[in-house]
């Protein structure tokens, strides 16, 4: 049976805020009625999200520096490394979830443009950073209607326009869904090697591994958003990372935003301007 390792990791832990944004987030627009929004997004989509009828809260963060522990593979087999896989799933949720947290505190409906990245420290070079980022927003009429199933914000990382669109046929963001693998792609032997020498020739072993990967980091996205209770998702991506592992230690993250259908006193209406395409041609 496929192990997964999504939502797992101790929620006391996973709820906590740094002290530090407690005056940012006190001074936002959805903490204060005199506090101002910030945010992240462009001019235009600022202007979008308005058309949509959302209004932006306050840009939120979460983070988690994370030491990701060792484990042995043997040399000449395709396996998971599943204590990296751990790691890596549980790092990335701590920081998705107190970004989360953050916009419980703006009591946001949802979190758009979510952007997920990794980043290195030369003081730490054995620890990886994973940040959560994104802008808050809350709908000025939909008393929570577009929330997610659990009642708390919901996230995306679709983009502004593609947001509106949705919006616009009548369906919402659920979750920031994902899934990872960190595999173990097997050696070949000196036989193996001089056999495939000066020869067009699949090698079977490589591609049994990379497939198994990818098929796993697929099912745990696919997974998540089953349980998040979406109907489907959509800007499904499937990334390969090599991180620190060495050459032949790989992983493989596969995102996406899991979306449900609205009920259709809350779709957009048909009078609602609609996106236009405008392709430039200057030189």
């Amino acid at each position: 049976m496929m192990p997964l390792f999504g939502n797992q990791q101790n929620q006391g832990t996973a709820i906590w805020e740094p002290k530090a944004a407690d005056g940012r987030l006190a001074q936002t627009a959805g903490a204060s009625p005199a506090g101002v929004f910030t945010s992240d997004l462009s001019v235009s989509e600022y202007v979008l999200l308005g058309e949509a009828g959302f209004e932006p809260l306050g840009f939120v963060v979460g983070s988690s520096i994370y030491h990701v522990g060792l484990q042995v593979g043997r040399w000449s087999q395709n396996q998971e490394l599943q204590v990296l896989t751990q790691a890596m799933y549980n790092a990335r949720e701590l920081a998705m979830a107190r970004m989360r947290a953050e916009a419980d505190h703006l009591s946001a409906d949802g979190i758009v443009g979510v952007e997920l990245r990794m980043q290195m420290y030369a003081w730490g070079q054995s620890c990886l950073e994973f940040v959560a980022t994104g802008t808050a927003v809350r709908h000025l009429t939909g008393q929570g209607a577009h929330r997610a199933p659990d009642g708390r914000a919901f996230t995306s990382d679709l983009s502004a326009q593609d947001f509106f669109r949705l919006l616009a046929a009548g369906a919402v963001p659920v979750a920031f869904v994902l899934g990872t693998c960190v595999y173990h792609i097997a050696h070949q032997s000196v036989l193996q090697s001089l056999r495939q020498a000066g020869q067009n020739q699949e090698m079977l072993q490589f591609t049994q591994g990379v497939y198994e990967a990818r098929e796993l980091a697929l099912a745990r996205m696919q997974a998540e958003a089953a349980q998040a209770r979406s109907s489907g998702i959509v800007g499904v991506t499937v990334e390969v990372k090599n991180h620190v592992w060495g050459e032949h230690a790989t992983e493989f993250l596969a995102t996406g935003t899991a979306v449900r259908r609205l009920a259709d006193e809350h779709r957009l209406p048909e009078t609602t301007p609609k996106p236009t395409f405008t392709l430039g041609l200057d030189a």
